[in-house]
This record gives structure tokens, sequence and C-alpha cells, in this order.
């Protein structure tokens, strides 16, 4: 049997601080990321938005240091879909085709990590519909503004999943949708200006 640790009830505490101070501040905004190959190599478990540490992680925490601009998500290649909250170990996995194309055929109930074996229970992971719904308090406050970052194959797998998403109450029907990809360096510069569009909104 797995007990907590002291280390893992104070990251449950502080994630529940987090949340309660940022919900006084909802945006109607929704900012969802890729997954970064730098990351904190931190032992143990850490929230994903502290575990990344690429450029376009780097930026969005330089441009909302509150977290007040959006709500943000994290398309993970060994996680899936994530809030930027979510606790998670350090790894090493990239989006491949193949694994792209798994993740859209496996749709909104499909939960990652898979099992280690096809022995285990299906019950690893978490599936996108219940991560991107939390952000959206499970359909009562839907997002109106979303931004997909990302190279060609995360969008691929952010696109497939936005019909999903309208279909949970998590993003309105005719929600904006702004899509972001390009070189690193303009990248950064367009994830910059969508985020302070959010300003005084």
């Amino acid at each position: 049997m797995r007990i907590c640790t002291d280390a893992d009830i104070a990251l449950i505490g502080r994630l529940a601080a987090d949340a309660k101070k940022r919900a006084a501040g909802f945006s109607h905004r929704l900012l969802i990321l890729p997954c970064s190959a730098t990351k904190r190599h931190d032992p143990g478990w850490m929230p994903a938005w502290e575990r990344y540490d690429g450029p376009l992680w780097q930026t969005w925490r330089a441009v909302d240091p509150e977290r007040r601009l959006a709500r943000v998500g994290v398309l993970s290649a060994r996680y899936g879909f994530r809030t930027a909250d979510s606790p998670i170990e350090d790894y090493d996995a990239r989006l491949t085709p193949d694994l792209a194309e798994r993740m859209i055929a496996g749709g909104m109930t499909t939960r990652w990590p898979r099992p280690p074996s096809p022995n285990k229970p299906d019950n690893y992971g978490s599936h996108p519909g219940c991560e991107i719904a939390s952000l959206a308090y499970h359909g009562t406050r839907p997002f109106t503004d979303i931004a997909l970052v990302g190279g060609g194959l995360y969008l691929k797998v952010m696109r497939a999943f936005l019909d999903g998403f309208r279909e949970m109450r998590c993003i309105t029907p005719d929600a904006k949708i702004t899509e972001i990809n390009a070189g690193i360096g303009m990248m950064r510069q367009r994830l910059r200006a969508w985020l302070e569009q959010g300003r005084g909104r």
C-alpha cells in the first residue's frame, strides 16, 4: 500500500490554496500548452507548471506569474491532457505520430498514461474530459477564448478534442480558437501577445 509522505501532503495543501486564490479571478480564457522536453528533474511529484521548464513555459510564467490571465492545460506525451496544476513525476517521452493517432482514437474517455501492462486494470491516469472539465468548473464556466500552442502533432491532437470539449460544455460553441505554431521565437512572441490580451477582462 502506498502512503502519502509529508511532501505529498504539503503539495496537496499548496495546490488547494493556489486554486482557492485563483478562483476569485476566474478567466474565461483557456491556454493549452505542449509538454516540454526541458524539465526540472527533482524527485517525486510536482505541479506540471513547475516541472516543465521549456521556452513556452518560461514565457507563460514570466507574463502571468499570478496565473490570472488564462486557465492552463497541458498536452503531455506521457500523461495526455492535464491541468497545469496536476502533479506529475519526471519522465522522458515524446509525442510520435503513432502516439498522436492513439490519443485521438482513444477519444475523451481513454485514460492516460495507459496501464504498464495489458494485464493491468484500466484505472491508471485520467481522461481528457475530466481534466479540462475541472478547469471549466465542470461546464458551469465554459471558455470563450482558447489558445492552442505547440508543434504540428500537438495541434493535431488538441484540435481533435475540441468537439468533445464543446459537447461537455467546457468551451462555448462560438469560442474563439487561436492556434500558435511557428519557430520557437515567434511562438513565444505570439503567446505573450495572446496572454496580454487577457489583461483587464
